[in-house]
């Protein structure tokens, strides 16, 4: 393993049960496809391997996006963020990224908000 995988394996700030949320956002377009949870391995294998891997905490095993579905992610870039808790895997999603058949986790379920709006200067 390299020096460099092994400085962010330390870095990162895995919570009390081992785990990093990962989200996942496609390259080039910068559109949030999902978050998955990471323990050390799966995060050394997203970053070593070229494929993003999590950490199921249902089945409490190790798993591939695609590796059944063919809806494989293909990693670009990955990126700590400032409390180094939470890892931004920048991909290349070849179909759709979420298991329900959608191109993203993130639609269908629209939630009403306020909107804010910045001070006029």
């Amino acid at each position: 393993m390299s020096a460099a995988v092994d400085a962010a394996l330390d870095r990162a700030a895995f919570n009390a049960d081992g785990l990093l949320p990962a989200v996942i956002q496609q390259e080039g377009t910068g559109e949030v496809l999902m978050l998955g949870w990471m323990d050390r391995e799966a995060m050394r294998r997203t970053l070593t391997e070229g494929r993003v891997t999590f950490w199921s905490r249902s089945r409490q095993e190790y798993w591939r996006k695609g590796d059944t579905s063919g809806h494989a992610q293909y990693v670009r870039q990955a990126a700590l963020d400032c409390d180094a808790d939470t890892l931004l895997v920048t991909v290349e999603q070849v179909g759709v990224a979420c298991h329900t058949g959608t191109r993203t986790c993130f639609v269908g379920d629209p939630l009403e908000v306020v909107q804010g709006f910045p001070p006029a200067d």
